[in-house]
């Protein structure tokens, strides 16, 4: 696997898509636990579930990738 590097501004903005997913996500399955209609009770668990496969696909993307800065070249996470 090729060695992952990227600016500071590109980790922030992974950084805040990783909390704005584990919103959706916590907002999804605690109003899953709400509701009584069963296709919106399907749909918010469908929602749920795909927020966590994308939590998951953020925190790969992060894990091991160096931040890389103008002046410093490539610092290791």
């Amino acid at each position: 696997m090729a060695e992952k590097a990227f600016a500071l501004h590109e980790t922030m903005e992974v950084h805040e898509l990783l909390a704005f997913k584990n919103v959706c996500m916590t907002k999804a399955s605690t109003m899953q636990a709400l509701v009584s209609d069963g296709g919106l009770n399907s749909l918010l668990g469908t929602c749920a579930a795909t927020d966590r496969r994308h939590i998951q696909e953020l925190q790969d993307l992060l894990s091991g990738a160096s931040i890389m800065t103008e002046h410093q070249g490539v610092v290791q996470q």
